[in-house]
């Protein structure tokens, strides 16, 4: 392969991955901090088209968790549990040690922190590659 063809065929994956970036960090958690990111291989090391990411987030008293889902799983552990209050409903308490799971496409979050205490996560999720990691619905 000639230079020029190379140059023009590392620019259009460098552009696709630049778009793929930018479309996360659009609809992404700020409070998100992702730990690490695999590919999910197949049991002969074969590529499945899924990714999965380890991540940890803070919500502090008066943030919220937008609604949204995801194209895959996300398991959820609370590290440290808050008084959480979803739209027109009273405030109830997410327990440290609580664990969650969030099915594909389900939607969910779209809840406050409330009271004096941060609510800590570990996530992990197992979602499709190539697509966002948040979708709002």
């Amino acid at each position: 392969m000639n230079l020029k063809k190379w140059l023009s065929a590392f620019a259009l994956i460098a552009l696709g991955s630049a778009g793929t970036l930018l479309a996360q960090a659009l609809t992404d958690a700020p409070q998100r901090q992702e730990k690490q990111r695999v590919d999910l291989l197949g049991p002969n090391g074969q590529e499945t088209g899924m990714e999965v990411i380890s991540s940890v987030a803070e919500y502090k008293p008066g943030e919220s968790m937008n609604s949204h889902l995801h194209h895959g799983i996300e398991a959820v552990y609370v590290v440290q549990g808050a008084q959480i209050q979803m739209p027109g409903k009273d405030p109830v308490p997410l327990a440290t040690g609580a664990s969650l799971m969030n099915l594909r496409m389900i939607q969910h979050g779209g809840f406050k922190v409330v009271g004096d205490q941060s609510l800590k996560i570990f996530t992990v999720h197992v979602v499709d590659k190539n697509k966002p990691l948040y979708q709002m619905p």
